[in-house]
């Protein structure tokens, strides 16, 4: 018996044929027929109003129209943590681009020209669109009912105020260590809001058959979490999970915008409303843009201390975030940030206030960082403006104070094993830290910089996966899981592990996307957690598919299953080496006996994984007491970057990033999330940028004026680094990496900035105009 076999190899992606291919389906692509409804929404123009009324005569009497719907028709919440947003504006509207009525039709053109034709009166109301007016004293509230909405138990939520959410972390103390330290800093630092951009825009077609069953497919990350609420909110309608379902092929790109629900849920209420016909729903880019989830602005207040010899003695991190019109989901990316603000830092005395606050722009959401990306902005900033204020190298400050195994976490748990420190020597050794570049052209100048990031999961206590597994005929195996699939690599990182304890290639192996009524529970694709929960059950589902492999040779040959094992499609036996059984002779026909009878059967396997000792539950005040967070990911970055000091105009020569991977199942998945999550970052840090007018509305909702980059902007070279600490719970000791390797993109740039011009910018996004103003100024 030989050692690893597909854990670890190279594999080529197992969907690779289907996508290059054009046979991939998503959800724009399915067939319905000619009974195919398609709908439209009317959208608020206002970002603050009452509604006084609405009128649909005109409408509902054009050409084409099935049904016009308004929130009187559907007067119900959702949300995934806390119930506050509706499927059509009840009273007022919240932000500009909230859906107030709809219209069902024939075709997508008669939809639209009878939206257009409805006429709905409002009346403005103040609009509350900075955090700053929103936590005045005088504010309007945004939810006057905010003390009543239910929500989870790990919520603060402060009823007559716009503070939806108030995470306080309190550890040691914190007067005390300033009091220590021989030197403090303090700065403010601001990160704006950010787009998805995924190329896929959201979609669904939703059918309530005449026996009452409904059917949604939609372009999720969340399957089985939007089953969840659609019951909770259509069940007035007498709609109950039994009569649910959903179905989710693949995905063209999600980053957080396809978690949850937003859109989706108007088309399963569509649905209920034209019985026997399926609706169509897909949003335009612009839509995309204003009405889907958004990455919550930022204002970050920073304090921190440390001692001549680089000890750092305290923290007080205020975070204040923009987390717009709704916050079913963005409250948790408040709380998931305000248990970590520390970064990954040991800190004996910690202070933290994250303040989820509402304002009138669009909701904010996940998004690939879950606010971590925010966060590190400024902390990894202020880490290295720390470090030259004490005379000590940046690098060598972020070695003295790393996190390590057991040092206490800001919520009073035990930090896991991570290879933080080789992450560090190996990222500084790979940019040449510590030497001068310097640039062959007098009209630029060469800077580098280091950041260091963390992340955990952000999930609830009770978030788990589940697996089903069956032979076929030939050996080969299909696996059900309702993971998604959204360009990480899960389908074939899920195959490597099956194959690793069954000895079968993965070529072999059949990954399938979700159907609820079909695939077992998985709680969602986010927080890089996927490999390692849903890992876990695929790696359960495997091991008792193999068990009752070596059961039915016991039974059938007489072998004893410690000495059986599996490799190359065979059942082999470490003392008996003449034992080549094909699985395919076995695992649907099960195996022969001399006087004529079998023994055996199909073989399936079922796993399931819950990590059960974590707990939210913890002080209100302090945030001691629960064990919200399964274990963190850790990693630095580093970047070179040339500047021209006459335009400000900014190239990437070499960005290096390592990231502990605990066991890389499949090292080019994990090459190329660090290859994609600093490109991404990069983008957010150098030309993304929403701008909102003075009434709310996002001026730049298009790629024409919201400026992603493209493959002439990319860095000269990428060094990806995979740094391997096992993960003791981790199949294999795998723990996530997807969101990651985006997190210090913007401390690094703006660390790199400042070391090539000596100009610090604190505010994101740091432009070629940002910076050429800044050089500007700092002339005159």
């Amino acid at each position: 018996m030989t050692g690893r076999h597909y854990v670890g190899s190279r594999e080529p992606r197992i969907d690779g044929r289907d996508k290059v291919s054009g046979a991939a389906h998503f959800v724009d692509d399915l067939e319905f027929g000619p009974d195919l409804l398609h709908a439209a929404v009317v959208e608020s123009p206002h970002a603050h109003a009452r509604i006084v009324a609405i009128d649909t005569a005109a409408a509902a009497a054009m050409p084409g129209v099935v049904a016009v719907v308004t929130g009187a028709d559907f007067p119900f919440t959702f949300g995934l943590y806390m119930k506050d947003r509706y499927v059509f504006a009840q009273d007022r509207v919240r932000f500009v681009g909230e859906q107030v009525a709809a219209v069902v039709a024939r075709d997508p053109a008669a939809a639209k020209r009878a939206a257009a034709a409805i006429e709905v009166t409002y009346d403005e109301l103040p609009a509350v669109l900075d955090v700053e007016r929103a936590m005045a004293d005088d504010a309007d509230l945004i939810h006057p009912d905010l003390g009543e909405y239910p929500h989870v138990p790990w919520f603060f939520p402060r009823g007559g105020t716009n503070v939806a959410h108030w995470r306080k972390i309190r550890k040691g103390d914190p007067e005390a260590g300033f009091a220590e330290a021989d030197v403090v800093l303090e700065d403010t630092y601001t990160v704006p809001r950010y787009a998805h951009c995924a190329i896929e825009p959201h979609v669904v077609v939703a059918q309530q058959d005449h026996a009452g069953r409904l059917t949604v497919w939609t372009a999720s990350q969340s399957p089985y979490i939007q089953r969840d609420l659609f019951a909770d909110a259509l069940g007035p309608l007498g709609l109950t999970h039994h009569d649910i379902r959903v179905i989710t092929p693949y995905v063209g790109g999600g980053f957080g915008g396809k978690a949850g629900v937003t859109m989706e849920i108007i088309g399963a209420a569509l649905a209920t409303a034209v019985k026997g016909h399926p609706v169509k729903l897909r949003w335009t880019r612009e839509q995309e843009f204003y009405n889907t989830y958004q990455r919550q602005g930022l204002v970050a207040r920073l304090k921190v201390g440390a001692k001549a010899d680089g000890t750092i003695t305290a923290i007080e991190h205020v975070l204040e975030w923009d987390a717009g019109a709704y916050v079913e989901y963005g409250a948790n990316v408040v709380n998931a940030a305000g248990l970590s603000a520390t970064g990954p830092y040991r800190i004996p005395n910690v202070s933290i206030d994250s303040v989820c606050i509402y304002t009138n722009l669009p909701p904010g959401g996940p998004y690939r960082g879950f606010g971590y990306s925010e966060f590190h902005f400024g902390l990894e900033s202020h880490m290295t403006r720390l470090a030259q204020q004490l005379g000590i190298d940046p690098v060598e400050f972020r070695r003295i104070n790393a996190i390590t195994e057991d040092d206490t976490l800001p919520y009073g748990r035990a930090m896991n094993a991570s290879g933080l420190r080789e992450a560090i020597d190996r990222t500084a050794a790979a940019i040449d830290w510590g030497t001068d570049a310097e640039s062959p052209d007098p009209r630029t100048r060469i800077g580098k910089g280091f950041a260091l990031f963390w992340k955990a999961p952000a999930m609830p206590p009770n978030a788990s996966s589940a697996a089903f597994l069956k032979f076929n005929e030939d050996g080969s195996i299909n696996i059900t899981v309702s993971g998604m699939e959204i360009g990480q690599g899960y389908l074939t990182v899920m195959a490597q592990i099956a194959a690793e304890v069954l000895g079968v290639p993965p070529s072999k192996i059949r990954v399938e996307t979700p159907d609820t009524d079909r695939n077992p529970y998985e709680w969602q694709t986010v927080a890089s957690h996927v490999t390692w929960s849903c890992g876990n059950a695929v790696l359960a589902a495997a091991g008792e598919a193999r068990d009752r492999i070596f059961e039915v040779v016991r039974r059938a040959r007489g072998y004893d299953p410690s000495t059986l094992y599996l490799e190359d499609e065979k059942v082999k036996c470490t003392e008996v080496p003449e034992l080549q059984l094909p699985l395919s002779d076995l695992v649907t026909s099960g195996l022969a006996m001399e006087d004529g009878t079998w023994r055996g059967g199909p073989i399936v396997g079922s796993g399931t994984y819950m990590p059960e000792f974590t707990s939210a539950l913890s002080n209100p005040e302090t945030g001691q007491g629960g064990h919200p967070n399964v274990h963190y990911t850790t990693g630095a970055a580093g970047v070179v970057l040339e500047v021209d000091l006459e335009t400000g105009r900014m190239k990437v020569r070499k960005v290096a990033l390592a990231v502990d991977a605990g066991r890389a199942i499949n090292p080019t998945m994990v090459e190329g999330q660090i290859t994609g999550g600093v490109l991404q970052g990069l983008a957010t840090v150098l030309y993304e940028d929403m701008r909102f007018d003075d009434e709310g509305r996002l001026r730049n909702p298009n790629f024409t004026d919201y400026k992603i980059p493209t493959s002439l902007d990319t860095p000269d070279v990428v060094i990806p680094i995979i740094v391997e600490v096992p993960q003791p719970d981790g199949p294999f000791g795998a723990r996530g990496v997807g969101e990651h390797t985006m997190i210090p993109a913007a401390p690094m740039v703006a660390n790199a900035v400042a070391d090539a011009t000596g100009l610090r910018v604190t505010s994101m996004p740091i432009t070629a105009e940002k910076v050429a103003l800044a050089m500007l100024a700092a002339s005159t």
